[in-house]
C-alpha cells in the first residue's frame, strides 16, 4: 500500500511540475525571484519534449507502480484522470515538438510582459 501512496504522490508532483513549467511564469509577475526556479523548469520541459526524452519521474512512477502490484485494482482518480493527462495515448513525436514550443511560447509571452512592464514602470 505504501508503494501506491508514493506512486500517487510522485504522479501528482509530476503534474504540478508540468503545470509549473507551462504556467509558472504567471507567478513571476508577482514574485520575480521565482524566475530563477522557473526558467530551468521551462528549459527542462521543452528539451524533454524536443528530444522525445523521458522525464526521470516516469521510470520512478513505473517502478513504484510495479512494486504496488500495478493494475490489480480498479482505476483510482490518479490513474483515471492525472495519468491520462501526463501520458496521452495519442502522443506522437510531432505533438511533443508542439508541446515544447507551446511551453516556450506561453512563457515567452509572460516574460516579455514582465520585462517590458518593469521597463515601463521604471520610466514613470
Amino acid at each position: 500500500m505504501i508503494y501506491q501512496i508514493v506512486t500517487d504522490l510522485i504522479v501528482i508532483l509530476h503534474l504540478l511540475f508540468i503545470c509549473f513549467a507551462l504556467a509558472g511564469g504567471l507567478l513571476v509577475l508577482k514574485w520575480r525571484h521565482i524566475a530563477w526556479l522557473h526558467l530551468p523548469a521551462v528549459l527542462w520541459a521543452a528539451c524533454i519534449e524536443f528530444v522525445g526524452g523521458i522525464c526521470p519521474l516516469t521510470p520512478l512512477e513505473n517502478w513504484l507502480s510495479a512494486r504496488s502490484g500495478g493494475s490489480v485494482y480498479l482505476l483510482d482518480f490518479i490513474e483515471q484522470y492525472i495519468l491520462k493527462l501526463i501520458y496521452p495515448e495519442s502522443l506522437t513525436p510531432h505533438m511533443q515538438i508542439v508541446l515544447g514550443l507551446m511551453v516556450i511560447f506561453v512563457n515567452g509571452v509572460v516574460y516579455l510582459w514582465v520585462w517590458y512592464g518593469k521597463k515601463i514602470g521604471n520610466r514613470v
